[in-house]
């Protein structure tokens, strides 16, 4: 089958998910010598619209894992108004270092719904969107090395095939879907940060880059200290802000950050699935 055009498509706070999909991408562009282009929906307004594929266009898929699951507030996005009407797809996930549980599954599931035909996929690992010590600098040189081997075998899987595959690429994950990720503490009882928001410091000098940034559009750009939605614990607001004005203090929030980044601090690995 010709593959005409490839796509790095992504949901990406802080950059994480976007290195992966564009290296994976174009290292299959490449070897396919074909075009490479990009498509962002981090922001609100770019969900806006309808993205539209189609045979001829290879497109590499990535969004985080939140609570080992696809994030719930791309869900409407992902299956009301992206078609893949034939292309070849490569489902991505990112994760900060504890698991993807059941967040590949469910995207490639979901592209199979949008009309896609999946024939590689892979999770991998960036920094936590909560902390800057778990899977810290990820994803890093070996991880992207991982991204030009998912690109590399995508290729050359791709260039073979002479009919759409009969069946979506084998992942890991359970079917039904698990429930999302629950925080606990260490006597079992629930961790709800669901509500907690990031406070405002003395630094911030009211430039507006987090109310830009906010891929909910959940920060008043009039002023920025004013929450006008939901906070998804992202964290471009306070990894971006060039003062370090943004933090959370919560609690809850902390408990559960230093747990991950105690019970979590091993090296986690990529995973490819072909």
């Amino acid at each position: 089958m010709l593959t005409q055009r490839v796509w790095a498509v992504y949901w990406s706070a802080t950059g994480t998910t976007e290195r992966v999909v564009r290296t994976v991408a174009a290292g299959i562009a490449k070897r396919l010598c074909c075009s490479c282009e990009s498509r962002d929906f981090t922001l609100p307004q770019s969900r806006e619209t309808t993205m539209e594929f189609g045979p001829g266009d290879l497109v590499v898929f990535g969004t985080p894992t939140y609570a080992g699951r696809v994030p719930n507030v791309l869900v409407p996005f992902l299956t009301e108004k992206v078609r893949g009407a034939g292309a070849l797809a490569v489902p991505v996930v990112l994760y900060g270092n504890r698991n993807y549980d059941d967040s590949l599954m469910e995207l490639r599931n979901i592209l199979e719904e949008d009309g896609f035909h999946t024939i590689a996929a892979g999770a991998f690992i960036g920094e936590h969107s909560f902390s800057r010590t778990l899977a810290a600098g990820r994803p890093d040189a070996a991880d992207l090395a991982v991204a030009e081997t998912l690109a590399k075998e995508t290729a050359r899987k791709a260039a073979a095939l002479e009919n759409f595959p009969s069946q979506p690429v084998p992942v890991q994950g359970q079917w039904p879907l698990r429930p999302y990720y629950t925080p606990r503490d260490r006597a079992g009882n629930p961790v709800d940060i669901r509500k907690v928001k990031p406070v405002v410091g003395e630094a911030c000098d009211g430039c507006g880059l987090c109310a830009r940034l906010c891929p909910m559009g959940s920060i008043d750009p009039k002023d920025v200290r004013n929450y006008t939605g939901i906070c998804i614990k992202c964290g471009a607001c306070i990894k971006n802000c060039p003062k370090g004005a943004r933090t959370i203090t919560d609690e809850r929030y902390l408990y559960h950050k230093t747990e991950l980044e105690l019970g979590y601090a091993r090296r986690a690995e990529p995973e490819l699935f072909l």
